[in-house]
């Protein structure tokens, strides 16, 4: 199996369970991607050799506008899908096997959680992981230590507060924020203002 085919299962959002091929290249794109944030995360580095590094990483060229703030942690990288203009900051953790899609001028606060992937309920079947991607909009400011679970989709120029655990989607153009996230009012769109 090859990145591209375990992107392509993994992005169909079928089960992973434990003793597979997906599981063998899950553990293998791993081991990868410890090896670069290990490199990203060790020492300081210049914007430029940030945005090499995490090239490398989701194996494709972010774009020049792209900055983030080390350290950055993910278990995979090869299923984050970066716009332009997108900045994170400090201590995020990005678990990327089911997709991480982040649209134009995103912003993304320290310690940020995204995780595609769930397991099994029932508990033979525990380790089995289900992936889900998370789709976020162009314009999206999301808070410091907000945790956004899979599936969930967030709607173009929403907040999400800082301390946030998004279950659920959030339609563009509001804030949500608590523990499950609840819209807590719309945002006014209109320059004038």
């Amino acid at each position: 199996m090859n990145t591209q085919e375990f992107v392509s299962y993994m992005n169909q959002g079928t089960p992973a369970p434990v003793g597979t091929a997906i599981r063998d290249m899950m553990s293998k794109l791993s081991d990868e991607a410890r090896k670069i944030t290990a490199k990203l995360n060790a020492s300081y580095h210049e914007q430029a050799e940030i945005r090499s590094l995490f090239s490398e990483l989701i194996g494709k060229q972010v774009d020049e506008t792209f900055t983030l703030f080390p350290p950055f942690y993910t278990d995979c990288g090869k299923n984050i899908h970066i716009g332009k203009n997108v900045f994170i900051n400090a201590g995020c953790h990005f678990q990327d096997q089911g997709g991480i899609m982040i649209g134009d001028s995103t912003q993304i606060g320290h310690n940020v959680v995204l995780a595609t992937l769930n397991h099994d309920l029932t508990p033979e079947n525990r380790k089995t992981v289900i992936p889900a991607p998370i789709i976020i909009g162009k314009n999206v400011w999301i808070g410091a230590n907000a945790t956004i679970l899979s599936g969930v989709i967030i709607g173009d120029n929403a907040v999400i507060a800082a301390g946030a655990v998004v279950t659920k989607d959030v339609p563009a153009n509001v804030v949500a924020g608590g523990i499950p996230a609840i819209k807590i009012k719309n945002i006014n769109t209109n320059a004038d203002n």
